[in-house]
Order: structure tokens, then sequence, then C-alpha cells
């Protein structure tokens, strides 16, 4: 992973996707979307504001992806990034969600 401007960024292509998904972390739960994926990590955007600080462990879960684990890398304006805990489940459900429901998505509106 290489840092631009002290945010990590992620070495694997990104895919634009659009999977609306349940966020926990804690005791808190939010609605989010995510809006990038790789074989590494993911970008969501959150319907409202979390307490969440780099290197806390989240849940995603989504009827897409089914049940991911993983650390929050960063937050900015409503968008969380998370690096999975890779684990061969883990690593299934993203390939598996590649090979059979993925479909480039544009956005509607960028930041």
């Amino acid at each position: 992973m290489t840092n631009i401007k002290d945010m990590p960024v992620r070495a694997t292509n990104r895919s634009r996707v659009r999977i609306f998904a349940d966020v926990r972390v804690m005791h808190q739960r939010c609605r989010g979307r995510v809006v990038d994926l790789s074989p590494s990590g993911m970008a969501l955007d959150l319907e409202k504001p979390l307490q969440v600080l780099p290197g806390q462990l989240v849940t995603i879960e989504s009827e897409e992806l089914g049940r991911l684990s993983g650390t929050v890398r960063w937050l900015s304006n409503g968008r969380l990034g998370i690096q999975y805990k890779l684990s061969t489940n883990a690593l299934a459900q993203i390939t598996s969600y590649f090979r059979f429901f993925h479909e480039e998505v544009q956005p509607v509106l960028r930041r």
C-alpha cells in the first residue's frame, strides 16, 4: 500500500460498483453503499456519520458480498476505506462476486 498526502492508496485495480451494505463498528450500525471494490479493500459512502478511527475492526454485510470483516484505513467526508481481513472465505466471496455479479457502473455524482 502506498501513500499520497498521508492517505493510504491501494495498489490493486479498483472496480466501480453500487452495492448496498450494512456497516457495523463496535456498537454502531449504519447503512452504506460500496462505491469501489478491489481484491484487497473497498470504499463505502455512509448514510450517516460513524465514530470510527483508522485501525478499528468493521463488519460489512450485503446480499452480493455476504459478510466481510476488515480494518478501517481512512475516513473522509462520509466515505470510509476498508482493507479486508483476508481469509480464504473473504477471498472466495470477492472472487465469486467478480465472476458472477459484477457490472462496471459509472458514478452519478462526482465528489
